[in-house]
């Protein structure tokens, strides 16, 4: 059988495995390139095979770096099945729409100023084909064997990392492969611990963190410090943040330190219509999270929720110190967009990123000192203070992995890391292999490997 890793090799982004056996072709994951422009034109060319001869696609989880290709995907000819667990359906409904409304959007707005160097400007894919892929979603249990057709089969386990997220486990006469996708931490403060396995013979596993370790320190008592010093001087805080996961963790931590009086009494925005949806629905998948039904409504109540473009214009003409969370978490694209063009050139305000930022990306360029940053094609001076705080990522770190591949019970076959920078996914290959003694490997884009399945 052969694989083909034709994204999430050699960075965190486009994450897109390829299964061939026999005349079966198998998707994991189908996600969107997303950082540096050479990684983003990736998303404009022709899909590594044709979509039409795709039988199955997989998903691991919701984020867009994970599935938000599928709009183009199913526009260019896909016919299969998408299968996934019932969150992941759920939350990509949220996301793939909005995504696909972005898309418009962003074209929309580089036509109106005439800052794109195409003319005109074309979204990668709209709402409608966002909908239209929606239709070929099907959900399968958690622990639920699927068959996939040649003799494969498959089944989701628990990832941890948001909900529905899971590991996907492939398997044939008595040999298995597994794709960790992204892995969950085992300390969440929401969110439970990934499933450990027993044995696999062939693990395709991320790497974002292979090199570093989570601050000890607690994040949100930094977030306390920031936001105490930020008001004590007439300031603002904004926490750009993904949607769907992060913005959940915000709100808890926040929560949190207003109950335990560790900040001021300040207003708390949540400035994000996909994120108000995902986070009722992690009010539906209270199996899949650790705290309880007094904490999950004070979560939810901390914030005021911010739907209409109106209520987005208010919060920005509002001179009063407050707190916004508002997508998208590596400043890509979305409102925050809006509340940067603001907030940057007063000295007084102070961004706070709370996961990792993608090189090429511009919450990496701000968090690496950028003094200037471009948005919507004007240039826009970095006053304000910028922080990152590392210890609310909802990956894995280099010793929890470590920790994780411990329960398997044998060696396998092959090890594969992906989903890394190089230099994470480098350090994370020689730490195995001098721990554990396995064969690990670091695949380059669209390498392809024969795999005993």
């Amino acid at each position: 059988m052969k694989l083909t890793f034709g994204g999430a090799a050699g960075t965190v982004t486009g994450s897109r495995y390829i299964i061939q056996s026999g005349r079966r072709r198998i998707l994991v994951d189908c996600g969107l390139f997303q950082g540096y422009k050479q990684l983003r034109l990736r998303n404009r060319a022709p899909f590594p095979v044709t979509p039409r001869s795709i039988n199955k696609v997989l998903l691991t989880h919701a984020h867009l770096d994970h599935s938000g290709y599928l709009p183009a995907l199913v526009r260019d000819g896909f016919r299969g099945e998408i299968m996934c667990t019932e969150a992941t359906r759920d939350l990509c409904e949220l996301l793939l729409r909005d995504s696909g409304y972005l898309q418009e959007e962003e074209a929309r707005y580089a036509n109106l100023r005439g800052f794109s160097k195409h003319s005109p400007a074309e979204p990668l894919y709209t709402v409608a084909d966002a909908e239209r892929s929606l239709t070929h979603f099907r959900v399968v249990p958690f622990k639920t064997e699927f068959d996939l057709g040649d003799g494969l089969h498959a089944s989701f386990l628990p990832a941890g990392h948001i909900i529905g997220a899971a590991l996907i486990r492939v398997s044939r006469d008595g040999r298995s492969m597994v794709f960790s996708g992204d892995l969950g931490r085992t300390n969440s403060a929401l969110l439970k611990a990934p499933t450990k396995l027993q044995e696999v013979d062939t693990l395709i596993l991320e790497s974002t963190y292979g090199n570093r370790v989570h601050e000890e320190a607690d994040p949100f008592a930094l977030l306390a410090k920031i936001i105490c010093d930020t008001a004590a001087q007439g300031g603002s805080v904004l926490i750009p943040s993904f949607a769907v996961g992060r913005s959940q963790d915000v709100m808890l931590g926040l929560s949190r330190l207003k109950r335990d009086g560790a900040i001021p009494n300040l207003p708390v925005y949540l400035d994000s219509p996909m994120a108000i949806d995902a986070s009722e629905l992690y009010r539906r998948h209270r199996d899949q999270h650790r705290i309880t039904v007094a904490e999950c409504r004070a979560m939810f109540g901390v914030a005021k929720m911010c739907n209409t473009a109106e209520q987005s214009k208010a919060i920005a003409n509002s001179a009063v110190p407050s707190i916004i969370i508002a997508a998208s978490g590596m400043a890509t694209g979305g409102r925050v967009l809006h509340h940067l063009k603001r907030l940057l050139p007063d000295s007084r305000n102070h961004i706070v990123f709370v996961g990792f930022q993608a090189g090429g990306t511009r919450g990496a360029h701000m968090v690496e000192g950028a003094t200037e940053v471009k948005i919507h094609g004007e240039w826009h001076t970095v006053r304000a203070a910028v922080s990152q705080l590392h210890g609310l990522s909802a990956h894995a770190d280099a010793d929890q992995i470590m920790q994780w591949l411990g329960s398997l019970r044998r060696a396998p076959r092959q090890v594969y890391l992906t989903h890394g920078e190089p230099a994470a996914s480098d350090a994370l290959r020689l730490r195995i292999k001098s721990h554990f003694g396995w064969p690990v490997h670091v695949p380059e884009h669209l390498e392809s490997a024969e795999v005993p399945l």
